[in-house]
């Protein structure tokens, strides 16, 4: 099956733990059987692999989110990368021509769309399977994934059907109503509209088409910027006349918010947390090196980051997104393609940050203009290039560049290092890349 993915997300909800580059699909918090931790994304994208190895996954993200996705699910993933943001419709057609320009998908194949982060089983993914074939039969120009309602939400918009069968046309949408009105629509068979759909490539070009003045993927990709903001729903969804819904009623949750996000988890803390026996419905995630105390605590969700500290009442969580928006949100932690950065300390006039290089990456070959840089190696091995010039680096090595000079380090072995920037004008956009030939 060929299925795109869309990411998007700025991660406020999920605050600290997420911020303008690691939104909430990043965060590693699913234990597995080995015992590590992965993220929505990755387990999403497993649970794919293992209902079909051989499913074509493009994943639609914006620019920031590419070193992520790279860092967790690999260099071979195919993106289609959304230079701003411009809402689902553009996205969505952006990442359809990428499948059909670059990826060379026939046109009058099926694609599914659907969001990266839910939380399901491995039903849903097989319900998807059916999706698709259901569209490439042409019975009707859209086919959705209608979800079996487990109570009267107020978050969701509704799909009323003409029948109440595994596979019905669709009578009319709804948007979000109050609990009562949803309560009605339940007791009609209404289904949650999860944002999942299939549908033959070529339709929706041409829709596009009818919208935006474009040749091909190069020419979208170009003009992306000018595009209108508008959402795939508004723009086709609600006006098509020939649409299904094929029904799911296996496990889907939608983790939005520290409430549902917690529920998900299996285990009660993720990192150096205690909690006496006192605390009941208490969650901690703590990424920071210091131990986390909770004592006597009842529903409440405790996380910890370099981007801050957050401590709420669960039910209450929902409700932090216009506190976040008051605080300055520099980015503190963010995962790379070749490894990841967290900031140390801020000073007027230098950064620290302690660098993560994941064994064979390097960073980009580079120079400043207004700062020097002081790096100091405390676990692992490597080299450096500075100026041309290769040196071996281990634990216990310093090296100092000067403002201009072009340099490099590639990891042999993970390979930490401290980072110093000292300057009066340290700026994430004071960085020049050139080619290097290894």
């Amino acid at each position: 099956m060929n299925i795109v993915l869309l990411s998007g997300g700025s991660g406020e909800r999920l605050w600290p733990l997420s911020n303008d580059i690691r939104s909430k699909q990043f965060i590693k918090i699913f234990k597995r059987k080995d015992g590590d931790y992965e993220s929505m994304v990755q387990r999403v994208y497993h649970q794919i692999r293992k209902v079909d190895e051989n499913a074509m996954i493009t994943i639609a993200a914006p620019k920031t989110q590419v070193s992520a996705i790279h860092n967790q699910l690999g260099e071979n993933i195919d993106i289609s990368i959304e230079p701003c943001r411009r809402d689902t419709f553009p996205a969505i057609v952006l990442a359809v021509a990428y499948l059909r320009d670059m990826l060379k998908v026939n046109a009058e194949e099926s694609v599914i769309i659907c969001p990266v982060d839910p939380y399901v089983d491995e039903r849903y993914f097989e319900t998807l399977k059916e999706l698709g074939k259901q569209a490439e039969t042409g019975e009707a120009n859209l086919v959705l994934m209608g979800i079996e309602p487990t109570y009267p939400s107020e978050k969701y918009g509704y799909i009323l059907t003409e029948a109440r069968k595994d596979i019905s046309k669709v009578s009319m949408f709804k948007e979000k109503p109050d609990k009562e009105t949803a309560e009605t629509y339940i007791g009609q068979g209404a289904l949650w509209n999860g944002g999942v759909f299939a549908c033959k490539i070529k339709y929706i070009l041409d829709k596009a088409h009818e919208l935006i003045d474009f040749t091909d993927y190069q020419d979208l990709l170009y003009r992306y910027e000018t595009l209108p903001k508008i959402s795939f729903d508004y723009a086709v969804v609600e006006k098509e006349k020939e649409i299904q819904v094929l029904r799911f009623t296996g496990e889907w949750k939608d983790l939005g918010t520290w409430n549902t996000l917690t529920e998900a988890m299996e285990e009660e803390c993720i990192g150096e947390v205690v909690i006496n026996d006192k605390c009941s419905n208490v969650h901690v995630i703590n990424e920071l090196d210091i131990p986390i105390m909770a004592i006597g605590l009842h529903d409440v969700v405790i996380s910890a980051s370099p981007q801050g500290v957050l401590i709420s009442d669960k039910e209450q969580s929902s409700y932090i997104k216009p506190f976040v928006d008051r605080i300055d949100r520099k980015v503190m932690f963010a995962e790379k393609s070749w490894g990841s950065f967290r900031v140390i300390d801020i000073g007027a006039e230098s950064l620290t940050i302690k660098v993560t290089l994941n064994p064979g990456h390097r960073m980009n070959y580079h120079s400043h203009k207004n700062r020097n840089e002081v790096w100091v190696a405390i676990s692992g091995k490597g080299c450096t290039i500075v100026d041309g010039m290769e040196q071996e680096i281990q634990a216990g090595d310093v090296l100092t560049m000067e403002a201009g000079c072009r340099h490099t380090v590639i990891a042999d072995t993970e390979l930490q290092l401290i980072e110093v920037q000292l300057g009066k004008e340290i700026s994430i956009h004071d960085k020049q890349k050139f080619p290097l030939e290894l």
